[in-house]
């Protein structure tokens, strides 16, 4: 068969990479070929090798290039020999050169073969060449037996010789040979040794230049044909083809027990006694084939020589003979017993020898019957003709016994199509290797699969080690000497020494022997079923005194068992079969090795299981399969059926099949695959076995406990609704007294299952929870805790701390608690600890969650209650929603919604307490530092934990703490709020920030960064009530400062005089609309300092004298004296007019509704006109100046001075204030009107005083006035500040809270300012002149 580079470059680079893992190897070969090269290139080398640890050992890839780079440029510098080569061959697998370092590794063989296969490569020889070199090797075997065919025994030595022939492979004493030898002979012996050497050395160098083209040739474009073998012996030379190699039989060499060939053996130490005593010494090269060892050590193999009984009488006697002379050399009794031994002994043995040989390629099954006596003499059975030798002798296991390919007794046998049979895992490796063919037929395989054991050959093998128990070593990893069952009586009796119950003992022993060998031998499954059912009853019967166990935990006995299992349909049988096995092998774990010896024995006991016999699943357990075989197997359907059924009048097994299969869904569940836990956890929540897992929290066996509790910790962490089934139905206290005895990953398992049990969504449900904690089990809860906390792991420790903690505080706190400052110590240390950020994460999280408010799947609402807290309660109000959705309609709760609340109120409040009363609010130091960590996870946590204390500190009673959490995390606080993206963030730590600026101290540290402050308290005054309330306090607490907070800087100014006035103007999203006297309306968009035009419109005829924008439809809507009101679309890039409505009359002012629009004619009065095209006509009385429409309320300002309040669903007229003459000859007109929070401003001259008043919309009363002395023709007002448009182009700026001038900016000199505008951020003013400018500030 030719061998692939892929082959070539896989055993290549297996070596050299187990060389490079492995250092002391590396060295030790290092040393080893060190002393085989010249003296004058050992400096060179020397220097490559410790250059190449070097490289091995940095982690810096440029270094290691480097010295890479540099040792193979010495090397190649230098004489090859096997060091260099051996270097460059790791130089290259470093550098990622396979087929380099593969060359270098064959061309060791190429100058050196002897020291390649024998020292530096002999895992490499036996993998690559060998299997080429079987041709030499039987080559070598003839010539050997060739010589040693007339040998006659004269001697007594105790070596031995492996004769080869055609039809026999047999052990003889070495020196036996010898003895019979000629001086010829032995130097003729001496010679082929010596070929030998040369013919493989040659051969070697032949099959290096072969593996060589085949690497060269990597694109496989032409075959590269195998080269034929040079063979020598001592007449006359020869060659081999391959071909013909191939038809070698592998039976016929012998095959070593990893399935190589296995060539002849011989005593190495001892050569010489193959020459004259006087003659030539040993060879100076070791013999490349592996070397016998001695008897003694050869008595100790677990594996059998595979042996062919001889057809041929004069070789049966010579070999008799000869072994008849060892025995005689070992004592003179045993060598007149030899000699006494008859041949009609010697003819009985050969015709038991008969049983094992094959009929027509098949095995007949034989009835060896099962003897209850003990077999550790020698038996005189089978094989007799052999004497105990190692290796061979009368308990020589049958040929047809042992695997040609391990030379070992079958452990699970399978037979071919081509009628051979082998080790199932054997021929799996020769067939995973690529082969296709029977290794003995050479004949081609059509099987897919390996067929089922054959369990006829099993169960003789089996029959047979029993009768030959002291011969047969034993292949178990423990063995287990068999003892004679104790021959008392199975029922009671009077006498011990009653001839009846003597006779009584003598028959049932009968009984069972007969039961026994049917089960094992009978070929009619009726028997084999009757005799299990009888051997079920003898075991339920039978007194303990009586050792049926030794008899029926033999593998010949359980492999019947088995068979039973694989053949009968009738569960009563099954079901009987299955409980013997589970009560020997919970007793006796030979009988478990048996079973799971061959992989298709389990593979039936878990398909019976699957199949309904629940009882199976105690048999799977005791079996221990790892868990990824378990998640292979699919049985989890199976397991809860078993754990949901009822428990009833089954067999009393040594473990119940509910306990067996809680056990394993939980092993299952504890494996690592994520997606593997999740599954079944979903499963069993579906399946709604969460009830039925909890009752196994009560179990007797303490494992079972453990295993339910991981089980149900699972199901929490997946899906936290069965919380609140877990925490009705479970009883803790089996729980609490198992913690005492479990390991560390136990305890530490049951303290999460306990600490998430007390995560339920109802804060006197989990009281209750944590008083049975704390009151039941045999043992102090609290003091147990404590003891486990000092010696958990470091990750461990908050959450024991955690639930340590609430225990302690189910009462009210008190001044000292060994308990708490326990608790609390650990979890500040774990916070503080930055080597360990998992038990960093863990600790905060833990201090977040004691707040105690949880969703029903078990997740904490501390962010989310704070939130709303700060003004943002949309996320804590779906979170309700979707808790009432999840409700179970007619779920009976024992207590109100106000008393959970309260009770969660009291523990959130006590809770705060001691976790900021410890150590004088040291927490916060720990919260601070966490704060600043790289993780996100961490940081978000401990922010989060920090905001909620320090909230808390509102309602706590004042001791001084405040000053310390202001101290550590006053500037934290700042600095997030100024730098959040989010909003959540921002307000968050705005709800910390508003805790310290009640106090002067706060006040005072936030100072300087008030401008920032003021900034984003402006970005979240909309979202949130609490920035309002901020701002104002600030504004309050300023004083002569507050003008140092408002800072308009001038953004940009455009020139528009060639359009005229600016009339109008109106601000939406990023854009800017004006219009102008000429009727052109211009959509303009800001970038930087520059106001840059995108759109100007001109379908207005006159002046376009107002622009309103609706925001629910994105439409701009623009009044014109030329009688129009027009409707644009403004939410695309370009605005287009959509409707054109007539109004019959010039358009001054106007706002809009959603059905109606409101403007100011040419004449008296105010005009309704509905969009559907009706209009009417209002306050006709007065001449309307301006007006303002809020929420079906529209207020005007009329040229009389007097302001009017319009209901327009009654139209009822009220007045705010009334009218007045004019003044020396001038109008005191209403100029502007604005509504905001339920105040009206009015603006107009300053001729009674105040250009300003402020009114009550609610009662029409004046609040307050504004002392300005400009002629006021616009306003705009902000949540802060008042904007006033003043006649030659003044713009002052006034506080809202204090009514206090704050800035005047100055615009065009030449004309009033029509209009003005803020954005929608309220940041940027926007206004326009009587001069056709427009001018932009930014409140910075």
């Amino acid at each position: 068969m030719s061998t692939t580079s892929t082959q070539i470059l896989h055993h290549a680079t297996i070596f050299i990479s187990e060389i490079l893992s492995q250092s002391e190897l590396r060295h030790f070969l290092l040393s080893a070929l060190c002393c085989k090269i010249p003296p004058r290139d050992q400096n060179t080398v020397s220097l490559a090798a410790e250059s190449l640890e070097n490289a091995i050992s940095t982690t810096t890839p440029a270094i290691r290039s480097s010295c890479l780079r540099l040792t193979e440029q010495l090397l190649l510098s230098n004489p090859e020999n096997p060091f260099s080569l051996f270097l460059l061959s790791l130089i290259y697998s470093l550098c990622d050169q396979p087929i380099n370092a593969a060359l270098s590794l064959l061309h060791i063989f190429q100058i050196d073969p002897s020291l390649a296969r024998s020292e530096i490569a002999p895992v490499l020889f036996e993998e690559l060449f060998l299997v080429h070199l079987l041709p030499v090797l039987q080559w070598f075997n003839e010539q050997r037996s060739a010589i040693l065919s007339s040998s006659t025994s004269n001697s007594d030595y105790s070596n031995e010789v492996l004769l080869f022939d055609d039809d026999q492979s047999v052990v003889l004493p070495c020196t036996k040979v010898l003895s019979k030898m000629s001086e010829g002979q032995a130097l003729e012996l001496k010679e082929l040794e010596s070929n030998f050497e040369e013919v493989l050395d040659e051969n070697c160098r032949v099959l290096v230049k072969y593996f060589n083209r085949v690497l060269e040739n990597t694109g496989g474009n032409k075959p590269i044909a195998i080269p034929p073998l040079k063979l020598k012996n001592h007449e006359k030379g020869g060659k081999i083809k391959h071909r013909d190699a191939e038809k070698i039989k592998t039976d016929e060499l012998g095959i070593l027990k990893n399935g190589r060939y296995n060539p002849i053996w011989a005593e190495g130490e001892r050569s010489d006694e193959f020459y004259s005593s006087s003659s030539a010494s040993k060879s100076k090269s070791p013999p490349s084939y592996p070397q016998r060892v001695s008897p003694e050590i050869l008595t100790n193999r677990k594996s059998f020589r595979s042996l062919k009984a001889s057809p041929s009488p004069s070789l049966d006697s010579e070999l008799e003979s000869s072994l008849d002379d060892i025995s005689a050399s070992s004592s003179s009794s045993s060598s007149s017993s030899s000699s006494t031994e008859s041949e009609a002994e010697t003819e009985e043995n050969n015709k038991k020898m008969a049983l094992f040989e094959p009929r027509q390629k098949q095995i007949k099954k034989q009835k060896w019957p099962i003897s209850a006596e003990s077999s550790c003499r020698v038996p005189d059975r089978l094989m007799a003709d052999f004497d105990n030798l190692p290796g061979g002798g009368k308990h020589t296991p049958p040929k047809d016994f042992v695997c040609p390919i391990t030379s070992n007794l079958f452990d699970d046998p399978v037979t071919l199509e081509t009628g051979q049979t082998y080790e199932r895992r054997a021929i799996q490796e020769w067939l995973e290797r690529g082969n296709s063919t029977c290794p003995i037929t050479r004949q081609k395989l059509q099987i897919n699969k390996l067929p089922k054991t054959n369990y006829v050959l099993k169960r003789l093998i089996a029959s047979w080690q029993e009768q030959n128990i002291c011969s047969v070593p034993n292949q178990s990893e423990n063995p287990q000497p068999e003892s004679e069952p104790n021959m008392k009586s199975v029922m009671p009796s009077s006498s011990p020494n009653s001839v009846i119950s003597q006779a009584t003992i003598d028959g049932t022993m009968s009984e069972l022997r007969l039961a026994i060998t049917n089960l094992c031998m009978s070929e009619v499954l009726k028997e084999s079923e009757m005799a299990v059912l009888q051997i079920e009853r003898f075991w339920q019967e039978a007194n303990m005194d009586v050792d049926i166990h030794s008899m029926l935990s033999r593998p010949a006995v359980v492999n019947g068992f088995v068979e039973i299992l694989f053949n009968s349909v009738d569960p009563r049988v099954l079901k009987a079969t299955i409980f013997l096995l589970c009560e020997m092998g919970s007793k006796d774990k030979d009988v478990i090795q048996t079973l799971t010896r061959v992989d298709t024995d389990v593979e039936c006991i878990v398909a019976l299981f699957k199949k309904g016999l629940m009882e199976a699943v105690v048999l799977i357990y005791l079996l221990r399969p790892s868990t990824a075989s378990l998640v292979e197997m699919d049985m989890v359907d199976s397991l809860l059926k078993v754990i949901k059924k009822q428990e009833g009048d089954s067999l009393q097994m040594c473990l119940k099949p509910k306990t067996a299969a809680v056990l394993l869904l939980g092993q299952m569940l504890g494996s690592g695959e994520e997606s593997i836990g999740s599954s079944m956890a979903n499963t069993l929540i579906s399946e709604k076995m969460i009830e039925n897992i909890v009752c196994s929290l009560g179990a007797d066996w303490a494992e079972e406990r453990i295993a339910a509790v991981g089980i149900l910790l699972r199901c929490m962490e997946e899906d936290g609704k069965c919380r609140n089934t877990i925490a009705d139905k479970a009883d803790l206290a089996p729980i609490m007294d198992s913690f005492t005895g479990a390991s560390d990953a136990e305890r530490f398992e049951i303290v999460r299952f306990l600490s998430e049990l007390v995560k339920l969504n109802r804060r006197t449900l989990n009281e209750q929870v944590l008083h049975i904690m704390k009151e039941e089990g045999a043992f102090n809860t609290m003091h147990t805790l404590l003891v486990y906390l000092q010696t958990a792991l470091q990750d461990q420790c908050p959450i024991v701390a955690g639930l340590l903690l609430q225990l302690d505080l189910l009462v009210e706190p008190r001044k000292m608690s060994i308990y708490r400052e326990e608790a609390m110590d650990t979890l500040i240390s774990c916070l503080r600890n930055s080597e360990f950020p998992t038990a960093q994460l863990a600790a905060a999280e833990t201090i977040m969650s004691l707040q105690g408010r949880f969703t029903s799947s078990g997740k904490p609402l501390t962010r989310a209650l704070l939130l709303k807290r700060a003004g943002l309660g949309k996320s804590y109000q779906s979170l309700m929603r979707m808790e009432q959705l999840r409700n179970i309609p007619g779920e009976s709760e024992e207590t109100t919604p106000q008393e959970e609340e309260k009770a969660a109120d009291d523990w959130e409040r006590k809770m705060a307490f001691v976790l900021v009363s410890h150590e004088f609010g040291l927490l916060f130091e720990a919260l601070a530092e966490c704060i600043k960590s790289r993780y996100a996870s961490l940081c978000s946590a401990c922010f989060v934990s920090a905001t909620w204390l320090i909230q808390m500190l509102n309602v706590l009673p004042d001791t001084g703490i405040q000053g310390a959490a202001r101290v550590c995390l006053l500037k934290r606080f700042v600095s997030i709020f100024k730098s959040a993206k989010d909003v959540e963030d921002k307000a968050l730590s705005l709800l910390a920030l508003s805790v310290f600026i009640h106090e002067p101290e706060g006040l005072c540290d936030l100072t300087s960064s008030m401008k920032e402050i003021m900034k984003g308290l402006r970005e979240l005054k909309k979202l949130s009530p609490l920035a309002s309330q901020m701002l104002k306090v600030f504004c309050k607490g300023s004083g002569s400062c507050s003008q140092d907070f408002w800072n308009h800087k001038e953004l940009v100014q455009v020139d528009c005089s060639e359009n005229g006035e600016v009339l109008s103007i109106a601000c939406f999203k990023d854009k800017i609309f004006s219009g102008h006297s000429d009727g052109t309306i211009k959509v303009w968009t800001g970038r930087g300092s520059i106001l840059h035009p995108i759109q100007e419109v001109r379908e207005h005829t006159k002046a376009v004298t107002a622009l309103a924008i609706l925001q629910p439809g994105e439409r701009l809507y623009s009044g014109s004296l030329d009688r129009t009101t027009r409707v644009w679309s403004v939410d695309n890039e370009a605005m287009h007019c959509v409707q054109v409505h007539d109004m019959k009359d010039q358009v001054h002012k106007l706002v809009v509704a959603n059905s109606i629009s409101c403007y100011v004619p040419q004449g008296a009065g105010v005009k309704i006109h509905s969009w559907n095209g009706g209009s009417k006509s209002l306050n006709t009385s007065k001449s309307v100046k301006c007006l303002v429409l809020v929420r079906g309320t529209l207020y005007c300002g009329c040229h009389d001075n007097s302001i009017q309040e319009i209901d327009l669903a009654t139209e009822t007229l009220s007045t705010i204030q009334s009218g007045s003459r004019k003044l020396l000859g001038k109008a005191n007109s209403v100029n502007a009107l604005q509504v905001h929070n339920g105040l009206i401003y009015s603006a107009s001259s300053p001729l009674d005083g105040a250009a300003v008043k402020i009114w009550n919309a609610s009662n029409h009363s004046m609040v307050g006035s504004l002392p300005t002395v400009l002629d006021v023709r616009s306003m705009a007002i902000s949540s802060e500040l008042i904007y006033l448009g003043c006649k030659g182009g003044i713009v002052e700026i006034w506080g809202r809270e204090k009514n206090n001038r704050v800035e005047t900016l100055q615009s065009s000199k030449n004309g009033k300012v029509n209009c003005m505008t803020l954005d929608g951020n309220e940041e940027v003013l926007v206004i326009g002149t009587a001069d056709g400018q427009i001018q932009a500030w930014g409140l910075s």
